[in-house]
């Protein structure tokens, strides 16, 4: 009788039992890391950087999902309405945050709301980069070139909503200059055009455009920073150079679906300071322009939502739309 009792207790318990031995810490599955650009952009080749990293870090496999289109905001958007368990993560950056969303009637997701912003990489800026055939050394020679053509100068970006797009039209509009927007998906078919000569002039992160610029085959004007880039020491700024009003810089990050758990914000926090904070990492991040800091979760938040602020109003001023 007493083990019968016993035997109908542990059943009429199992139940309870169950979730407590089925539980499992996260992650327990592959991770997604949705990159908003087509391969080979600056976002692209930031998140297979820290792949390997974050795989050994977390110890689960992680997979570099390229998401372009519509300004980046497919996905973010595929981003945004995800479970929030973590499983899916978003490479965050200018694009997406601060520039889309104000190019639309009605933006498919708030950039602050729609999600948890976890970690800061570092940021990266953009470059004024000509053809060799354009007889332009310095951005005033670039204005007077672009006001001495017939015809409206085409200028080319990674795509519509991309920074270099939004710098380009601030360009345009403050200086009265003659200049059509010509988007590419992605940086990568953009310079077969560039170097092809087919496209004179283009606005991009300067990331990709450092080996052309060293081989001669493309000619920085200027990046959007405030002081030169270390890994393209010859380019002046734009503030060195007298035009602080193109001063830009995309940030590099990772986000979430807002309501992602705690234990998982920080667990992915912590991974991605300690594989950015690694020499090897490090040393490639430098050579490919992006500059580090150290924020914590709370204040890549307030970062991303400040540069909501300041973006948003550049954004509308300038006229650019995402149809």
């Amino acid at each position: 009788m007493n083990t019968l009792r016993r035997s109908l207790l542990a059943a009429a318990l199992l139940p309870f039992a169950l979730p407590a031995v089925h539980a499992q810490a996260w992650p327990a599955k592959p991770i997604r890391i949705v990159v908003t650009f087509a391969p080979g952009g600056s976002s692209d080749i930031v998140a297979r950087l820290l792949q390997p990293g974050l795989q050994e870090k977390l110890g689960q496999t992680v997979i570099v999902e390229n998401k372009p289109g519509a300004g980046s905001t497919i996905g973010a958007n595929e981003v945004a309405r995800a479970a929030p368990d973590g499983y899916t993560l978003l490479l965050s950056n200018t694009a997406p945050m601060s520039i889309s969303p104000f190019m639309m009637d009605k933006a498919p997701y708030d950039p602050v709301k729609s999600f948890t912003h976890i970690a800061y990489i570092g940021s990266v800026p953009n470059v004024f980069v000509v053809h060799p055939s354009v007889p332009a050394k310095t951005l005033p020679e670039l204005i007077k070139w672009i006001n001495a053509q017939d015809k409206p100068v085409n200028y080319g970006s990674g795509g519509v909503g991309s920074i270099g797009h939004i710098v380009g039209e601030m360009f345009k509009n403050q200086y009265k200059l003659k200049m059509e927007h010509v988007p590419y998906k992605g940086s990568s078919p953009m310079h077969t055009d560039l170097l092809g000569g087919q496209l004179q002039f283009a606005v991009d992160t300067l990331t990709q455009n450092v080996p052309y610029m060293k081989d001669g085959k493309l000619v920085g004007i200027a990046v959007t920073s405030r002081a030169r880039a270390p890994m393209s020491p010859a380019v002046p700024s734009v503030v060195e150079a007298g035009y602080p009003k193109l001063l830009a810089e995309n940030f590099l990050g990772i986000s979430a679906p807002a309501g992602v758990p705690k234990d998982v914000i920080d667990k992915v926090h912590t991974a991605v300071a300690e594989v950015v904070a690694r020499p090897d990492v490090a040393k490639r991040l430098a050579d490919l322009g992006v500059s580090p800091e150290k924020m914590s979760q709370a204040e890549f938040s307030k970062f991303v939502t400040d540069q909501v602020t300041e973006w948003a109003p550049e954004v509308k001023a300038s006229g650019a739309r995402l149809n």
